[in-house]
């Protein structure tokens, strides 16, 4: 029950400090629209070039405005001594990890799922690939925090140089990324191969992800 007890201590936590700090999320949100509103700005009223890559744009401006949230995934709690001081109260690192994924794609990813419609709305995608998109979202959109928090652990081991989590984010998205575009274009007989490509490359980075950040968040912990 104590265990219990601490996973839920943690997660009214994280929902506190994300609620105390709401500026940060409506940051990413606004860079996604505003990201959006200056490629319509740039291309102009041309819906045939809207429909060949208005997916594309979509993903890669969630990709970006995943690297906005890098930083905030365990840099803070590492200098103010807090992850140290939540494996104190029983918590293996691990699953300090998994709860901090959790809370991390419910605050900063699922809401995307009420941008988006207006985004395609804007961008002038048909209906059809907007329910596409949303299903490949709910499964590409935790891929991207995975690597998210591998990205922001490593960058505890590395103090001078914060652009090489992105940078990191970025390349191992490029699968996920090239999936969740075509799938949109896709033939009928090769949508569900390609989701279960997809849910193969989440599942993979799900059960690597937990011991990858936690282990580095403990070479951090002891070199600090």
């Amino acid at each position: 029950m104590s265990i219990i007890s601490s996973i839920l201590a943690l997660f009214l936590r994280e929902l506190k400090l994300t609620y105390r700090n709401y500026y940060d999320v409506l940051t990413i949100f606004l860079f996604f629209l505003l990201g959006i509103l200056i490629f319509v700005f740039s291309v102009g009223p041309n819906k045939e070039i809207f429909n060949e890559i208005g997916i594309g744009i979509i993903w890669t401006l969630l990709l970006l405005s995943t690297n906005l949230s890098i930083k905030k995934f365990y840099d803070d709690d590492f200098h103010d001594g807090n992850l140290f001081i939540l494996h104190l109260s029983g918590l293996s690192y691990e699953l300090i990890v998994l709860i901090k994924l959790i809370t991390f794609w419910i605050f900063f990813q699922l809401p995307f799922l009420l941008i988006m419609p207006v985004a395609c709305l804007i961008l002038d995608i048909q209906y059809n690939n907007i329910s596409l998109l949303m299903i490949t979202f709910l499964l590409s959109s935790p891929i991207l925090i995975l690597l998210a928090s591998i990205s922001g652990a490593m960058n505890l081991l590395n103090n001078k140089n914060f652009a090489i989590g992105g940078v990191i984010v970025m390349i191992l998205s490029i699968p996920t990324i090239i999936f969740s575009v075509n799938i949109i274009n896709a033939p009928t007989e090769l949508i569900k191969p390609q989701l279960s490509i997809i849910a193969g490359i989440l599942f993979l980075f799900l059960a690597l992800t937990p011991w990858i950040s936690a282990g580095c968040i403990k070479i951090a912990i002891r070199n600090g």
